[in-house]
């Protein structure tokens, strides 16, 4: 807990409420992070999970594919969960699912897009048996366990996000999602400001989760329609070029102002990339996104097209290693080359730890040839997520008793909560949360009750749960390189038979450092030798033993600490 709460109930004015059982928040992932979103609500023994996301591996996780958040809490409770909700469909909020769901069974509700990107992925893992899915509209009320839970609209950078109200025995408690208030959205569906302001006037809310991303960013965040306007002056102003736009694949507003901006200038639409390709399909049988089929070409035609004719719709916008935009940047895509016909926009904003990986999609681009337009050049993006000014005016409309940010670095938490204590929510109850942190919410107040596990679970390729000792070799054969040592011992003589033999790769080149080399195995016959003779028989001891001397020898030769392996045969 950053701050704000003891075991005790926080004083202050507390508001009476209908019925006597408590509510218990539960974080587990998504505060001090951006990504594993996730939380579980409960009362009367009952649970509600909201969101199940995943988190993108930061640079100082080598070989690490994604970070799930710890779902033991969940699992030890698997018979209590009566509903999962997914508030929008980013994986941050709903790409843990297929990891969830390998032990637990439970509905899952959230719009039909959510729960269509959801389930494709649920598909993958061949776990679509254990999916029941429970499409909700925009403003429908479903009873899930002990909670009436009201489904808000709210406008993002995916299309058919909400805010969940719970009706609870201790007053509503409102989540956000993530949202923005964009005045001027794309499919005309705005942020239900009306029925939150309902909600509050009527009812109180009792305690407000909201939104943190850009709490420290003044002003409005700009209204996505803007970058259709943008991507329509840069298509048509280029009449001879081939257009390849990058961006999200769940994108979907996105991708209909780009179809939008190519049609009008005569251009096809082709996609590029698995899920750019399912993503559209999706989206036009939902009836989300408008492209006719007579509109669309497939990848394979693109070579046999006119470059003035065509525009390309692709993923890698975050510089993904095998991203469609990747692959053409390294000339390594089968389906199109890039020349100086071609004129590539990435319409996204590089995701913080991904901007070297976007910067060198950008200049291989740039080597092929093409003109790259990017978010430093044209607001050719915007965010989904409501900036200062934005997320004062839903403080000031909710008027939240009890006040948690969620969704954001430790620093975005931190202004958030600082904002809302401007704005009128008493300093004790503007609360910053950190994941693991548990919460009850009762007619006295709001207590902190017992943390519970929340750390980072890594998976590795199929393998789940590669624990922080293998992470952290990882790093150190990144950074300092490793030493194999082998040798063989006569535990009855007391003797190393034979040279022990010293093997390292990416800590000194062999060939350059015989002396000090030999110089280490001699460090590594004496110390075994010593411990023979003080009476060591065990090989984990001699192994031990080994690894003391070679790493104080290394160290104070080389100022360096690589992975020590000794090998030690006992005769």
């Amino acid at each position: 807990m950053v701050s704000g709460l003891s075991a005790e109930p926080l004083t202050g004015q507390t508001t009476s409420h209908g019925g006597d059982e408590p509510v218990t928040i539960t974080f587990l992932g998504g505060l001090g992070e951006i990504g594993r979103n996730c939380a579980c609500i409960e009362s009367g023994g009952r649970m509600v999970v909201l969101d199940c996301g995943i988190m993108f591996p930061e640079p100082d996780m080598p070989g690490i594919d994604l970070v799930l958040p710890n779902f033991d809490y969940i699992y030890d409770r698997a018979d209590s969960v009566d509903g999962i909700i997914l508030t929008h469909g980013h994986e941050d909020h709903t790409g843990g699912l297929p990891y969830l769901l390998r032990e637990l069974k439970a509905p899952i509700y959230g719009s039909a897009l959510t729960l269509s990107l959801a389930g494709s992925r649920i598909e993958e893992a061949g776990l679509a048996g254990r999916a029941h899915h429970r499409v909700v509209q925009d403003g429908e009320v479903v009873q899930i366990g002990p909670f009436r839970v009201e489904f808000i609209p709210v406008t993002h950078s995916v299309p058919d996000g909400f805010a969940t109200a719970f009706h609870t025995d201790q007053g509503v408690i409102l989540h956000t999602g993530d949202f923005k208030l964009d005045l001027s959205p794309v499919d005309d569906r705005f942020t239900d400001l009306a029925r939150i302001g309902e909600l509050a006037k009527s009812n109180g809310i009792r305690l407000l989760l909201s939104d943190s991303t850009n709490a420290d960013e003044p002003g409005y965040t700009r209204s996505e329609s803007v970058v259709g306007e943008v991507i329509d002056r840069i298509i048509a102003t280029n009449p001879d070029k081939r257009i390849v736009a990058a961006c999200f694949a769940s994108h979907i507003h996105r991708i209909q102002q780009i179809a939008n901006a190519a049609i009008d200038s005569g251009r096809k639409i082709a996609a590029l990339g698995r899920s750019m390709e399912k993503n559209i399909e999706l989206a036009r049988k939902l009836g989300i996104l408008d492209l006719p089929e007579d509109d669309q070409v497939s990848a394979d035609s693109i070579g046999d097209m006119d470059p003035g004719k065509l525009c390309v719709v692709c993923t890698g916008s975050q510089g993904e290693p095998l991203s469609a935009l990747a692959l053409l940047a390294a000339g390594d895509s089968k389906t199109m080359k890039l020349g100086e016909d071609d004129l590539v926009i990435i319409s996204a904003h590089p995701i913080p730890g991904n901007e070297w990986a976007v910067g060198k999609v950008i200049n291989g681009l740039t080597r092929r040839g093409a003109e790259v337009v990017h978010t430093g050049i044209e607001e050719v993006h915007v965010s989904g997520h409501a900036r200062r000014d934005e997320l004062q005016m839903l403080l000031s409309i909710v008027r939240p008793e009890y006040f948690i940010p969620v969704h954001g670095e430790l620093r975005h938490l931190m202004r958030h909560a600082e904002l809302a204590r401007h704005t009128g929510v008493d300093d004790l109850k503007a609360i910053v949360c950190e994941d693991g942190n548990s919460l009850r919410l009762d007619s006295a107040g709001l207590h902190r009750v017992d943390d519970v596990p929340s750390g980072f679970l890594f998976v590795d390729g199929t393998v789940g749960d590669v624990s922080h000792g293998v992470l952290r070799d990882r790093r150190v054969l990144a950074e300092e390189g490793m030493l194999v040592v082998m040798a063989v011992v006569d535990i009855h003589t007391g003797e190393v038979v034979g040279n022990p033999e010293v093997v390292t790769r990416g800590w000194v080149h062999a060939k350059e450092a015989e002396d000090i080399l030999e110089e280490a195995a001699n460090i590594v016959r004496d110390s075994l030798e010593k411990a023979m003779a003080d009476g060591v028989e065990d090989d984990e001891t001699l192994h031990l033993q080994v690894r003391r001397a070679l790493g104080k020898f290394v160290n104070e030769r080389t100022k360096r600490r690589p992975l020590i392996v000794p090998v030690v045969v006992v005769m």
